[in-house]
């Protein structure tokens, strides 16, 4: 499960389940780099890494809503370190039905979601296949296999990036390199806080109502949490997962209905 000498650009990592991945990294002894917009919390979030093996973690400032400042950022930091270890980590487009989403909403959210991927994915793409090691780990959601209610837009972008990852994953798992996805469910996270008040708003009920029913309807009878994520992404970035390519896996403490 060793990581030393591995390096991670880990997205969306200020907070949640993001950060909870570069700590878990970073105590693996992967060298790890935060990507997200605000410049006092990727200050903030290093402070929290893990620097046992003498790691220079950095990071670096983009807005995923601008797709050229991603663009510009990983060209300006491949000049110095390769990527081994890509972790696509954006937040999810608001709650809301479909049928009263803003049809310009979906070009926004995929090229937030899509269009970011594919411009990380193929930036680290040479790194990766010269060091004949590389993981790209997509955290996206379990309406991949079952929309989610009040999840509209949610639901049809991440599918559109399960979709993308299969396809890269049939193309570069020759090169030692696997891409895999992992569904969180219900996890204590800002974006589960937004989702319950929407819902709670909506039906004109109470906060604590909403989460308490939906709590039941987890086998495991509560929400996970970030370092539960954390713990799977950890396993796929490692050499322990090197034949585990092209899946979608389940953390949701048993919600989702599928097989």
């Amino acid at each position: 499960m060793s990581l030393a000498s591995k390096f991670a650009l880990i997205c969306g990592s200020t907070q949640g389940i993001g950060l909870d991945i570069a700590k878990q990294l970073s105590k693996l002894g992967a060298t790890c780099t935060l990507i997200a917009r605000n410049e006092e919390a990727l200050q903030n979030a290093l402070k929290e890494l893990d620097y046992v093996f003498d790691q220079q973690h950095n990071y670096l400032v983009a807005d995923f809503s601008e797709p050229q400042q991603v663009e510009n950022a990983i060209q300006n930091h491949l000049s110095s370190y390769p990527v081994h270890i890509l972790v696509n980590n954006t937040g999810g487009p608001p709650a809301g039905e479909i049928m009263e989403a803003v049809p310009n909403d979906f070009v926004k959210y995929f090229e937030q979601h899509i269009v970011c991927n594919q411009i990380l994915a193929q930036a680290c793409l040479p790194s990766m296949r010269e060091a004949g090691y590389g993981r790209i780990i997509n955290v996206i959601s379990t309406s991949v296999r079952i929309p989610l209610d009040n999840l509209g837009i949610s639901n049809t972008i991440r599918g559109a990036v399960a979709s993308w990852a299969k396809s890269w994953s049939n193309e570069v798992a020759q090169f030692g390199i696997t891409v895999n996805n992992i569904l969180p469910g219900f996890t204590k996270t800002a974006r589960l806080r937004k989702l319950i008040e929407h819902i709670a708003q909506k039906k004109g009920v109470s906060f604590e109502e909403v989460a308490a029913q939906m709590e039941k309807e987890v086998p495991a009878r509560r929400f996970g949490e970030a370092y539960e994520i954390a713990a799977v992404a950890a396993f796929l970035a490692s050499p322990a997962a090197s034949y585990v390519n092209g899946t979608s896996i389940p953390v949701d403490g048993g919600r989702t209905g599928s097989i």
